[in-house]
């Protein structure tokens, strides 16, 4: 593959060779290493939860994610004969039946607080999301997968389908239990993909799991402008809550059709908290009498700051700005233990120590008030320059991940819905965590920042002396102190693991393709798979995002690549012996294809939700497992070597994320009317994949179709 491209940060403490293999929990890199036990102490088991009368069972994540069908595709690529037909081992019959028993108590785990009375009344008007029809789902299953498979195997999985779906097969037995459950409850899938794909996952959530989006630079370069522009951040965000709390957000609509707004109040005051086997959701958010305060860090110290008056009215940009600087003024040493670190480790290790650290009175009381926090602000270091050309790959990077142990890392809490970051040179972003967050929501809350800041203000700071903003202390014990270096050492291999390439491209934006009457996303989607051809010779599995909030409750499902029109399309292109008219032709195809695929997606009727919510009812049921989950193609299928997100924001954001499977990239975009910001993901444990010979081969793939579309004079 040449010469791997130098990451952009280089922490300096620990190189290792990594493990690339597929984990069985869920297909993402190893990269926590194997450690030696810690220090005993026995602290209890202390599980934070707004109710402690009301504590969840413990459960089981053994069926978190594609467990035994990433062991067969595992063993398919060892050459081995396919294991579909043989019989279960008797250990593995005794962990399913054990896994089987626990995701009864897990299905009902989910914290329901989406659905409280301070959800904007919108929700009711927008219908319950639908359960596919079976058939339906089956079909476009196997036709998803011809450009996947070759025709034995393909053929091999249509016969196992086909004794899935028979009228006494066991398709139709899980139909009619996710029919009878979208019946009872507020959404049949939402709680399911929530605790399988989040809070069962054990991957670390920094780079894995949460999103970063890097915003335009402001036009300051010292401590002096962060806090100011800190300032009217804070008091945009107060606004913006205020509107969600009191019911005047507007009802947002898409494709004339009204969207469920529930998570807008989920933004506030929400946190994830770490479970040895799984997490769990606290959120402390009411319309009134709700938290009053943030959280803000610097130099890896936290600081409670009051944002309200006694009255329930927010602070002047003034005030905040006056707390800010006594914050800054407590917080000069730079000799802290970074607290925030231990947040970017392994959930069961995180898990363990977040009980050893919860142990101490000081500890439990400061980390309560991180969680209980309406957000958190990170007011960051300087960090060494770098050249223009590689600075949006470094802001990103920044937001994402801190830059290490030597950098900004310990000036985050990753399990925080919410964090902004702010650097002194300019640079500020978004973080978020995404059991309780997703893209829309908080691309709407970013819009309204946006506009806020642009406004001057006005208000006169009244002269009424504040309290101090309270420092929150942690006492660190031999025992926590050795989680914070072994998260010290784990977040450095994985910042050092993390190739990332962002470009803005400029050749064209989302107007050049619509003027053609072609969808933007679809062009730029079949531009992605035909880049992945064209480094690895070959199409992947792929994943976009589409939003469900069509309907009460709904979260997202996934839309799927290649379709057979574009496989079509990607091998006739670089074909001299294919006209430019038929090239063009194929093209239409395919983008038509795949804005289809969208279509369905967004009206609740894609497949990937529907064959979990399937499997998962076999599991609450008390049955075996279908042998379709078990069979190699649907680990190949769910073996996500591209996953992609569209990013539709007004500004010229770059959002990022690193890769779903330690083979693979992720590819984030933000189409803009005459140019589309891209970041590239990969890792570096990995030979076959670089996120830098990826993007150069996109930017030159999209300059193509340009051509194509509409050839030089």
């Amino acid at each position: 593959m040449g010469t791997r491209r130098h990451n952009v940060y280089n922490t300096g403490r620990i190189t290792a060779e990594l493990d690339s293999t597929p984990l069985a929990d869920g297909g993402s890199p190893a990269h926590v290493f194997p450690l030696p036990p810690p220090p005993v102490c026995r602290a209890g088991d202390h599980e934070l939860s707004p109710n402690p009368d009301k504590q969840r069972p413990s459960v089981c994540a053994a069926r978190r994610r594609e467990g035994a069908a990433e062991n067969f595709y595992e063993l398919h690529l060892l050459h081995l004969p396919s294991l579909s037909c043989s019989p279960l081992s008797r250990t593995a019959m005794i962990l399913e039946k054990l896994s089987r028993a626990n995701f009864v108590l897990r299905s009902t785990a989910l914290v329901r607080q989406a659905h409280s009375s301070s959800s904007s009344s919108s929700s009711t008007s927008v219908p319950p999301q639908p359960v596919p029809p079976l058939a339906h789902t089956l079909q476009k299953y196997l036709t998803a997968l011809q450009p996947l498979l070759p025709p034995d195997e393909l053929e091999h999985t249509r016969k196992m389908v086909q004794r899935f779906s028979s009228p006494g097969g066991l398709g139709k037995k899980l139909q009619q239990g996710l029919e009878k459950r979208a019946r009872h409850s507020h959404n049949w899938i939402t709680d399911w993909w929530v605790q399988w794909a989040y809070l069962e996952s054990r991957q670390p959530l920094a780079v894995h799991s949460n999103p970063a989006i890097s915003l335009p630079r402001q036009d300051f370069s010292d401590w002096r402008g962060q806090l100011v522009f800190a300032a009217k951040l804070i008091s945009a965000v107060l606004d913006f809550k205020a509107r969600v709390d009191n019911g005047h957000l507007p009802v947002e609509y898409m494709r004339g059709r009204p969207l469920c707004m529930e998570l807008y109040p989920q933004l506030f005051s929400s946190c994830r908290v770490p479970g040895p086997k799984h997490d769990h959701v606290v959120h402390y958010g009411r319309p009134r009498r709700g938290p009053t305060h943030i959280t803000v860090v610097r130099n890896y110290q936290f600081f409670q700051l009051d944002v309200y008056n006694s009255d329930g009215t927010p602070l002047t940009q003034g005030q905040i700005h006056a707390q800010l600087c006594r914050i800054r003024s407590q917080s000069w040493k730079t000799d802290k233990e970074p607290m925030g670190i231990l947040t970017s480790e392994h959930r069961h290790t995180w898990g363990q120590a977040y009980n050893r650290l919860l142990h101490d009175r000081i500890n439990k009381e400061s980390v309560r008030l991180i969680e209980k926090g309406i957000f958190t602000l990170c007011l960051d270091s300087p960090v060494m320059r770098i050249s223009d050309e590689k600075y949006a790959s470094r802001m990103a990077a920044q937001i994402l991940h801190g830059g290490g142990t030597y950098s900004n890392s310990g000036n985050r809490w990753f399990d925080k819905t919410v964090q902004f970051v702010v650097g002194e040179d300019g640079s500020w972003g978004l973080l978020y965590e995404q059991a309780t967050a997703e893209g829309p929501p908080v691309s709407t809350l970013l819009d309204h920042v946006l506009q806020y800041c642009k406004k001057t203000d006005t208000v006169r700071a009244p002269l009424i002396p504040l309290p101090m903003p309270k420092k929150l202390y942690f006492y660190i014990d031999p025992a926590i102190k050795w989680d914070i270096e072994m998260a010290k050492q784990n977040l450095d291999i994985l910042i050092n693991d993390l190739d990332i390439t962002c470009f803005n491209f400029q050749r064209f934006g989302k107007e050049f393709p619509k003027r053609l009457r072609l969808s933007p996303n679809s062009v730029i989607q079949v531009a992605i798979q035909l880049a992945y051809y064209r480094v690895h010779s070959e199409v992947c599995a792929a994943c976009d995002i589409a939003s469900l909030r069509m309907f009460r409750g709904g979260r997202t499902d996934y839309i799927r690549s290649p379709t057979n029109q574009m496989l079509s399309f990607i091998q006739a292109f670089d074909d001299p012996a294919v006209s430019r008219e038929a090239k063009i032709e194929l093209l239409r195809e395919a983008a038509e294809a795949y804005s289809q695929l969208t279509d369905q997606a967004l009206h609740g009727h894609g497949i990937d939700r529907h064959l979990l919510g399937l499997k998962l009812q076999a599991i609450e049921e008390g049955l075996s497992v279908p042998r379709m989950f078990m069979d190699t193609a649907y680990g190949l299928a769910t073996h996500w070597k591209l996953r992609t997100g569209q990013v539709p924001t007004n500004t010229d954001s770059v959002m990022c994320f690193g890769p779903l499977v330690p083979d693979g990239y992720a590819v984030c975009y933000n189409p803009q009317p005459d140019h589309v910001h891209f970041s590239v993901t990969a890792f570096n444990c990995c030979e076959e994949t670089n996120a830098e010979k990826l993007a150069d081969t996109l930017e030159s793939t999209l300059c193509d179709i340009q051509e194509l579309l509409h050839p030089p004079a």
